[in-house]
């Protein structure tokens, strides 16, 4: 995996990270439901700028294509996603049916990093 990709998969992971933060803080208790729409106000314009250099950096990771850019950028927020979700909402990640996407996420940046095709 060449720098580019993996500084564009990390910031692909704090961008959804952010994202899950900006949707998701009013439920993480009372204190926060009237707090999370100002957050996610705060936080947008921080999540709009390592959304853009997160996309910047895995294009050039991935020589240059938008949909393995996509998929990657799919593929960490079933990364990102069921951490927090347990880790903050108590909500397992440990169903069948969540294990299942999570490993599939991992089989598609597999293929976006190695698989390659004739330019």
């Amino acid at each position: 995996m060449n720098a580019d990709l993996l500084i564009g998969c990390l910031l692909f992971c704090g961008l959804h990270g952010l994202v899950w933060l900006t949707t998701n803080l009013q439920f993480i208790g009372p204190e926060w439901v009237a707090r999370s729409l100002p957050a996610a106000v705060i936080l947008s314009i921080p999540t709009t700028l390592v959304a853009y250099y997160a996309t910047r950096y895995t294009h050039s990771g991935l020589d240059g294509t938008v949909w393995g850019t996509r998929f990657v950028g799919f593929s960490t927020s079933w990364l990102v996603f069921p951490v927090m979700t347990w880790a903050l909402l108590g909500e397992s990640p440990f169903e069948p049916k969540t294990l299942l996407c999570t490993a599939l996420s991992f089989v598609i940046v597999l293929i976006q990093v190695l698989w390659t095709s004739p330019t």
